[in-house]
């Protein structure tokens, strides 16, 4: 099947470069996302948040069937919007150490903007759990790729239309939080994640990493996300 890959805050499409070919082995067909402002073709003040969600749904379109719709981080809330925008085509969404933005809410609060950007803060602004599983390579990878993000992106509400989003079934892989802490959290009424209290079938699934597993542990990413892809039939064999 189709799988779209939405990187987080930060990131581009390359992010997600040492979990591709694990996919692809698989016999999947995997269309990596670098969203508008992030590949220095557009200047980042005049992103919006909608673009991010027009890029991602645009790459669903070029699909032939409904897709396994993946989104890291901040990605989270964009692949949400995009499942908004296309629930007859997004099989199953598949969150990694995000949520499911709700509508009239911003993606991420409270981040520094200079100059209609969000620039990345450093490694030493996380939490230990965050990045305790980042070796010396995983590091200098994050810095290498990290660059400032568009600033309205980060900021403009989400806007959500279709309740059908609600049908469709998401997997929230939980790695430097657990299954329960994020049950919890639901329980007690975080408004980061109260759109998870709405979805019809949601599974949690502990990753046993930190928030970039793409680059510390894509292999076990892999095979997690393999894990959760809704099962295919080969039309050669009926």
């Amino acid at each position: 099947m189709d799988i779209v890959l939405v990187p987080g805050l930060w990131l581009d499409g390359t992010s997600w470069d040492a979990v591709t070919p694990r996919l692809e082995a698989e016999g999947h067909r995997v269309r990596s996302i670098t969203l508008p402002g992030m590949d220095g073709t557009a200047p980042l003040g005049a992103v919006r948040l909608a673009d991010h969600v027009d890029a991602v749904t645009t790459a669903i379109d070029w699909c032939a069937d409904p897709v396994l719709l993946v989104g890291h981080s901040a990605g989270a809330g964009v692949a949400w919007a995009a499942a908004d925008a296309r629930p007859d085509w997004v099989a199953r969404l598949i969150l990694i150490g995000g949520f499911p933005t709700p509508d009239g809410e911003p993606l991420v609060e409270g981040l520094p903007v200079v100059d209609g950007a969000v620039p990345f803060p450093g490694l030493d602004a996380f939490d230990d759990r965050e990045v305790a599983d980042l070796d010396a390579d995983a590091r200098a990878s994050i810095a290498s790729r990290a660059l400032p993000a568009p600033a309205c992106a980060v900021e403009d509400p989400q806007r959500l239309q279709d309740e059908r989003r609600y049908a469709i079934p998401v997997t929230v892989l939980c790695p430097e939080f657990t299954p329960d802490d994020l049950r919890n959290w639901i329980a007690a009424g975080a408004p980061p994640v109260q759109e998870l209290s709405r979805i019809a079938a949601v599974d949690y699934v502990d990753l046993p990493t930190g928030h970039w597993p793409q680059l510390s542990a894509p292999g076990l990413l892999a095979d997690a996300i393999l894990a959760a892809a809704p099962a295919t039939t080969d039309p050669l064999d009926g």
